[in-house]
């Protein structure tokens, strides 16, 4: 008999490119989603895969725990996607953060613990970069490892965008960020990322569950939501592409993330419920290069065909992190994977995906306006 593997937020961006491969792999899907709004549209559209042999669809929420019991019966691991997501939203939406990312992920294991019997042996979490906060950099004069603290609201309106060493005041060198380096959380959202993964490695370990925790980079790639203006800045770059408008670039535009493709991370979240020792650690899924935020948007609009249109505005939101990129070595040794789609190739599939798609409604200056009515955007 097939393993059942339960997925939550299974029917999001992610969920749809790795439940096929769940399938394909041999495995029975259990999903489990709420279908948020913010996510899905007021009417949830384009859902009729989750209809499809071997995948079995609860509409439910981690935050109840009559969902989870549901949830749990009979499955053999566990694939936890379901998250709120966006660093500025969770700035002012913290009891909501709260209560889906780190209380939801408590109730898994209250709800484990509490059963007459499980089958549970794999607990698989989809962490975030966001936890590092300021990614790992070195001094340039004596070669330290240097972890800069949260940038202040008053050094961003001086416009001081680089971290300095918090000793000396030098300019820094960044470097790939490891799994061992420290964690330090510079939003509400990293921090109850940081919660889940606590309650994930305590709560395994301590019901003899294996676990694996996968802190993923910048995610992108087709079917991802474009009608989210929270999170996603290739989903509100091609909007604005798609209407000829600006890009706002904010600071001064060189600010850099480690950009992966979905494929590549579906790739690692089905590796590691497959694997046969759980890896039981942290991994990190990137691609291990630093790519400026300016160079993304010039290289997406390239991939739409169009000619650059950026401006810089010097605007900032506080919570943001100036640079990250990932430490991939884990990856390779425990779980055997490299990255395979290269970012030029990967913007170009999601810029022909998108192509595809009913042009949204531009919802980056509301989401922004709230942001600046809280004082947390200038």
């Amino acid at each position: 008999m097939s393993k059942k593997v339960l997925v939550t937020g299974g029917a999001g961006f992610i969920g749809s490119h790795l439940i096929p491969k769940l399938i394909a792999s041999g495995y029975q899907v259990r999903v489990l989603d709420s279908l948020s709004p913010q996510i899905h549209g007021v009417i949830p559209r384009d859902l009729d895969w989750l209809s499809g042999e071997g995948i079995e669809f609860l509409r439910g929420d981690v935050t109840r725990r009559s969902d989870w019991e549901e949830a749990l019966q009979v499955v053999d691991a566990v694939v936890h996607l379901a998250a709120e997501t966006g660093t500025g939203q969770s700035m002012y939406q913290v009891a909501r953060y709260n209560e889906v990312n780190s209380q939801g992920t408590a109730l898994m294991f209250d709800v484990l613990g509490k059963m007459d019997a499980h089958q549970v042996k794999r607990v698989v979490l989809s962490s975030s970069r966001s936890i590092y906060g300021e990614g790992a950099y070195v001094h340039p004069q004596t070669g330290a490892r240097v972890y800069p603290a949260a940038r202040t609201g008053e050094q961003l309106q001086k416009q001081q965008w680089e971290p300095v060493c918090p000793d000396t005041g030098a300019a820094l060198q960044m470097v790939a960020t490891h799994e061992t380096d420290l964690i330090s959380p510079a939003s509400i959202y990293a921090a109850t990322k940081y919660a889940q993964e606590d309650l994930v490695r305590i709560g395994c370990q301590s019901m003899g569950i294996g676990y694996a925790m996968l802190r993923l980079q910048n995610v992108y790639g087709e079917r991802q939501s474009l009608n989210n203006p929270y999170t996603g800045i290739l989903s509100i770059f091609s909007t604005k592409i798609r209407r000829n408008s600006e890009l706002p670039l904010f600071e001064d535009g060189e600010e850099s993330r480690d950009f992966i493709h979905v494929e590549d991370v579906t790739d690692a979240l089905l590796a590691a419920v497959a694997v046969e020792n759980a890896p039981n650690t942290t991994i990190n899924v990137g691609s291990g290069i630093a790519t400026s935020v300016r160079n993304v948007a010039e290289e997406l609009s390239c991939a739409f065909g169009k000619t650059p249109n950026l401006t810089v505005t010097g605007q900032f939101r506080i919570g943001d992190i100036r640079h990250n990129f990932a430490d991939i070595s884990r990856l390779e040794k425990l779980l055997g994977l490299k990255p395979k789609v290269s970012l030029t190739q990967g913007l170009q599939r999601f810029a022909q995906w998108v192509s595809s798609q009913p042009l949204p409604e531009d919802q980056l200056e509301r989401a922004n306006q709230e942001l600046r009515d809280r004082k947390l955007m200038n």
